[in-house]
């Protein structure tokens, strides 16, 4: 299979744009006004509390409460309206490429927030690696085409040489300078933001970006939505670009963790007795979720692995029958791909012998360990813990083309939402 990248100077082009800020003075601070990526905010608990944490927070327009889903949309709309009319979020005065940086102790984190125009996806320059959910892409198209801004920016890693050249030279010339902001969020991640505009500078650092393509490491969801709207315009325009956040992987490398599945109506003790023979099972008895999830690191070393937790236990499942894998596991894909927890998780588990569909209804997934385990105790169902994919394996299918089960990675930092937006009506 042929493996995709960009030509010379055919990779990613990253614009400047006129950034939408909250003004510090009329926010409590912010810290307080900042989320999580909307899909990592835990409803009705974590909405709740940031909510009450400031009455402008951002969840207001990311994840909008009204009484139906065909009112949210409508409802950040006029949120947007209001915070612009009283002051509490203004535009800066000129386009610019922002640095980003979070640091949590020895973790450094740096990349560029721009307005990333958006290719076709066989160009391969930016390079997806799981599948999305249509109803989704739906939700989130209506909040962006009702409210007319990109309200968070994905995060794109790309491979650098490692150096202080290029784009990264800029972000790091960019960092000996005064920050538009400087914030502390609950997590205990430090958050800077600057501005480059200098022309020079932004040309070094679009010559250096012309050269690359970028691996989705969070925002599939996002980038769906954008191609999707896209679309819908009949002529070139703002929609042509998408808010992102680039970060160079050799300079910088992400943390790869694992996003677990809650299965709402499936308690543990059904789940495993499902499993008959295909699986062997193992109890922890009176493991911690720290020593499940040790042991599970060990087991995936010799093959597909996962721990159910409920009921207060936690049970290890590994070594699946090869005949029943090669009878539901699909052989139209590379090997690397068939071998992924993640697939045998979808085809094997939740297909085959659990019937479970993947629809909100039936799975959440968490980010969480421990969340995830808190809400099996607590509804009685299942909590299917799993191990983090390595970020070569997840670039490696993407370059072939072949994208992984959703939700089969989450890569961090995350940047927080709400530091800057982008207005498409400014561009």
């Amino acid at each position: 299979m042929k493996t995709r990248g960009p030509a010379a100077n055919d990779g990613l082009h990253l614009k400047p744009f006129r950034g939408l800020r909250y003004v510090p003075e009329r926010v409590g601070s912010i810290a307080a006004v900042t989320s999580p990526p909307y899909d990592v905010v835990v409803r009705p608990d974590g909405l709740h509390h940031l909510e009450s944490s400031d009455p402008h927070n951002i969840v207001r327009l990311i994840l909008p409460q009204a009484p139906t889903a065909d009112a949210r949309p409508r409802r950040a709309a006029d949120t947007l309206a209001d915070w612009l009319a009283s002051g509490i979020l203004a535009p800066d005065d000129e386009p610019a490429l922002y640095v980003y940086e979070q640091r949590k102790g020895d973790l450094l984190q740096r990349g560029l927030i721009g307005a990333l125009e958006l290719s076709a996806p066989a160009d391969g320059v930016v390079l997806p690696h799981e599948d999305v959910m249509p109803d989704i892409v739906e939700e989130r198209a209506a909040l962006m085409r009702t409210i007319g801004a990109h309200l968070e920016p994905l995060l794109l890693a790309y491979r650098g040489d490692g150096s202080a050249t290029g784009a990264t030279a800029v972000i790091e010339r960019a960092t000996t300078g005064t920050p538009l902001l400087s914030t502390t969020t609950e997590d205990g991640f430090s958050h800077r933001l600057w501005a480059v505009r200098d022309a020079a500078e932004l040309a070094v650092a679009a010559d250096d970006l012309a050269r690359h393509q970028a691996l989705i490491a969070d925002g599939h969801h996002r980038w769906a939505t954008y191609l999707r709207l896209r679309e819908e315009q009949s002529a070139p325009g703002p929609w042509n670009y998408g808010l992102v956040l680039l970060v160079d992987t050799a300079r910088y490398p992400l943390q790869v963790r694992a996003i677990h599945r809650l299965l709402h109506d499936l308690p543990v003790t059904d789940a495993l007795a499902a499993l008959g023979d295909a699986f062997r099972v193992r109890p922890l008895e009176g493991a911690s979720l720290t020593t499940a999830l040790d042991t599970l690191a060990d087991a995936v070393a010799d093959g597909n692995a996962f721990v159910l937790a409920g009921k207060g236990r936690f049970h290890l499942v590994d070594r699946p029958d090869p005949e029943l894998l090669a009878r539901t596991v699909p052989a139209d894909r590379p090997e690397p791909w068939r071998a992924l927890d993640a697939t045998v998780l979808h085809a094997t588990l939740l297909d085959h012998l659990w019937h479970i569909p993947d629809s909100p209804e039936h799975i959440a997934y968490i980010h969480d360990a421990a969340a995830a385990v808190d809400q099996a105790e607590r509804r009685g169902g299942t909590a299917v813990l799993m191990h983090p994919v390595r970020e070569d394996v997840v670039r490696d299918l993407a370059r072939l083309g072949v994208t992984m089960p959703r939700k089969s990675t989450s890569f961090g930092p995350k940047p927080a939402t709400g530091l800057v937006l982008r207005s498409l009506a400014l561009d």
